[in-house]
C-alpha cells in the first residue's frame, strides 16, 4: 500500500474547499436562523400583536412589509428580485477573488453576514411577497425590521469601518484590478 502525497497546488484547493464549505454552512446556518424566528413570529403571533420585552424601550411587534427600510417602494417587488440578484451576484464574486487571493477573512465574512442577510429577505418576498419583521425600539420609535436586515445593517457598518480605517487604496486596488492573482 502506498500513500499518495499531495502537491502544494492540490493542498491550496483542498484548503480553499475547505474555506468555501465552512463559508457555505455559515451562510445556510445564518439563514436558517433568520427563517426559524420569522416563522416562530408568524405561527407563533397573530398580525400586529405586541409583546413588551422592555416596556417602552423594546417590543416584538409583528409586522408584514412589502416594502424596503421605513416602508419605502411598497410593493415593487420586481425592483427587491433585481437588487438582491445583484447584490449576490457580486457578493459571491468579491467573496470567491477574495477567498483565491487568500485575504481579506475579515471582508469575507462580512460578506457571508450581508449575502446571509439579503437571501434570509429574499425568500421572504419570494414566498409571501413581504417581509416579516418584528424588532421594534418603541422608545425611538425606530422602523420594525428583522434577523436578515440585522445581518445586513451589522455586515455594512463593520464593511465601512474596515474600508475606512483598515484597507489602504492598494488593497482595493490588488481585488479590484483584472491581472491573475495567487
Amino acid at each position: 500500500m502506498t500513500l499518495k502525497t499531495q502537491t502544494p497546488d492540490q493542498l491550496d484547493h483542498t484548503k480553499i474547499a475547505g474555506k468555501l464549505l465552512s463559508a457555505i454552512l455559515s451562510f445556510f446556518i445564518l439563514i436558517g436562523l433568520d427563517q426559524i424566528t420569522k416563522h416562530y413570529i408568524d405561527t407563533h403571533m397573530n398580525l400586529y400583536d405586541s409583546i413588551s420585552v422592555i416596556p417602552n424601550v423594546f417590543d416584538i411587534h409583528y409586522i408584514r412589509n412589502a416594502g424596503a427600510a421605513w416602508g419605502m417602494f411598497q410593493n415593487q417587488q420586481i425592483l427587491f428580485y433585481i437588487c438582491t440578484a445583484i447584490v449576490l451576484i457580486l457578493g459571491i464574486i468579491l467573496y470567491l477573488r477574495c477567498l483565491r487571493m487568500n485575504r481579506y477573512k475579515d471582508l469575507r465574512v462580512l460578506l457571508i453576514l450581508i449575502l446571509s442577510g439579503a437571501v434570509g429577505n429574499f425568500i421572504d418576498r419570494i414566498r409571501y411577497q413581504y417581509v416579516i419583521d418584528f424588532f421594534y425600539f418603541k422608545l425611538i420609535d425606530f422602523p420594525v425590521f428583522n434577523v436578515a436586515d440585522c445581518y445586513v445593517t451589522v455586515g455594512f457598518i463593520l464593511l465601512l469601518i474596515i474600508i475606512l480605517f483598515k484597507y489602504k487604496e492598494e488593497d482595493f486596488e490588488t481585488l479590484f484590478s483584472f491581472r491573475k492573482h495567487n
